[in-house]
């Protein structure tokens, strides 16, 4: 795995890696998940089956007490197999023109990811390229988007490190 050195602001270490979200022993990984939170292509379908039944499980439980779930919306699970304790899952937009708010939206998948870390108490975090892949979110856009939005989360003290994961 390639890594760059951390760098720290504001207590909170930043890092921005290579490599593979599911080999991570943090305390939780974000999930770019498809509506129905059931599995799909990318990151979303190398978690569910890295991670086994017990996620899908806990996946086909809120999806039946809920619905699908909103792009912007997060929810938290098990991790199943996977070397962290919890998976947050997170609806993130399909990218159409840059103009029906796909900006916002993914801005808000980070901050309902990170409430739920402070929620649940999660200090160690990693991030995907939410959106980026058959969402067809521009990855530099998203970037900065992401990077902002973290930086900015008003209670981003309670969390220690903010991994973001590159897979490509």
């Amino acid at each position: 795995m390639l890594s760059e050195k951390p760098f720290q602001i504001d207590r909170i270490d930043i890092q921005i890696i290579s490599g593979d979200i599911t080999e991570l022993k943090v305390d939780a990984i974000v999930n770019a998940a498809k509506p129905s939170l059931l599995g799909g292509g990318g990151v979303d379908g190398v978690i569910h089956e890295k991670a086994g039944d017990e996620l899908f499980l806990a996946c086909e439980k809120i999806h039946n007490e809920q619905g699908k779930c909103d792009p912007g919306n997060a929810v938290i699970t098990t991790a199943g197999k996977l070397p962290c304790s919890k998976v947050i899952h997170t609806v993130g937009p399909v990218w159409e023109d840059g103009d029906q708010g796909e900006s916002t939206t993914l801005s808000q998948c980070y901050v309902s990811a990170l409430d739920l870390c402070v929620k649940h108490g999660i200090k160690t975090v990693a991030f995907p390229n939410i959106s980026c892949g058959v969402y067809g979110f521009p990855k530099r856009g998203a970037a900065r988007i992401a990077l902002r939005t973290v930086l900015q989360y008003e209670k981003i003290e309670q969390l220690d490190k903010v991994i973001f994961v590159c897979y490509e």
